[in-house]
């Protein structure tokens, strides 16, 4: 069952999905519009479980499950895949790959790169070390205030910086 973003628990359990554009205004619309009729019925084993998600940045998706009561399942999380696959397919973006790396660049705009282009990137200056970068291991929504935006060299990129 949905419920709006900031009405869930700190607890809950996130998954973060980032699309390798920014997505424009249309096209958000009806993402929102196929995940709140999605979590409106997102259940395990047959019971609804409260949902929801969020659009930050124009290009960054997250899931969110209250599983206070009960934990998502193995079938209910790929129901959840399967509902992104489509809006992938619908909208010709890729959310689900995760071989990508969210950061700001200098002039403070999200740029997503796959993992295997970062140290071109910081050879280039694109990417500095005090550039703000998301965090992939969040898991709750408490995570997303405390552990989401971090600078990149607190991350697993800091040993392309010199240090």
């Amino acid at each position: 069952m949905y419920k709006n973003f900031d009405e869930m628990p700190q607890n809950s359990r996130v998954w973060v999905y980032q699309a390798d554009r920014k997505l424009t205004e249309d096209e958000q619309a009806f993402i929102s519009h196929r995940l709140q009729k999605f979590c409106d019925q997102w259940n395990t084993h047959g019971a609804l479980m409260p949902t929801s998600f969020t659009i930050r940045f124009d290009q960054v998706l997250i899931l969110a499950v209250d599983e206070s009561q009960l934990g998502a399942s193995g079938c209910s999380i790929d129901s959840s895949v399967r509902t992104l696959r489509e809006i992938e397919q619908q909208l010709n973006i890729n959310l689900l790959d995760q071989g990508k790396v969210s950061y700001f660049s200098p002039e403070n705009q999200l740029e997503v790169s796959h993992a295997m282009g970062i140290k071109s990137k910081v050879s280039e200056g694109a990417l500095r070390e005090d550039a703000v970068i998301l965090n992939p291991l969040v898991k709750h929504k408490s995570d997303l205030e405390s552990n989401w935006l971090i600078r990149a060299n607190e991350s697993w990129m800091n040993k392309y910086f010199s240090n």
